[in-house]
């Protein structure tokens, strides 16, 4: 089923099962142009007014940006480059991981649920359960070899 991957497939052309009905498709001609994303600063000292923020932004647009979250660009950086060097692997590597069974805790799968949708979603995701931490780790990916480390210092 890994072939099942975004990732390791190559696509001539999109395969129908990832067509959406134009009755599920973003309306283009609704988007609001300069539009404002909801900010929310992690590094103000007035924590009622951060979490006020929070609900708000979520109530009202249902996302927002985060800044001063205190991740370090270079960590971020590693976290991304790892990723990348993942989603790169053979695809016989990334099978090892491969699930399409929604309840598994550690897996490598595309869409949601595969097994029950009519229409997928185009991604590829890896999914590592991390609490706690002391129990998952061990199961995440040994490939490639940094990726414990650097997704465990994040």
């Amino acid at each position: 089923m890994a072939e099942q991957l975004l990732s390791t497939a190559v696509h001539d052309t999109l395969p129908g099962s990832y067509v959406r009905p134009e009755s599920q498709r973003p309306r283009l001609a609704e988007v609001v142009t300069g539009a404002r994303i909801p900010v929310v600063d992690l590094g103000s000292p007035d924590r009622a007014a951060v979490v006020a923020a929070i609900g708000d932004a979520c109530r009202s647009h249902g996302f927002f940006q985060v800044l001063n979250h205190g991740v370090h660009a270079d960590l971020v950086a590693a976290v991304m480059a790892v990723g990348r060097a993942f989603f790169r692997l053979s695809p016989e590597e990334k099978a090892k991981l491969y699930s399409d069974d929604p309840a598994r805790k550690i897996r490598l799968s595309t869409s949601f649920n595969v097994r029950k949708e009519t229409v997928h979603n185009w991604r590829d995701y890896l999914r590592l359960h991390c609490h706690p931490l002391d129990e998952f780790v061990p199961d995440w990916p040994s490939n490639p070899p940094d990726f414990k480390y650097v997704i465990y210092s994040f």
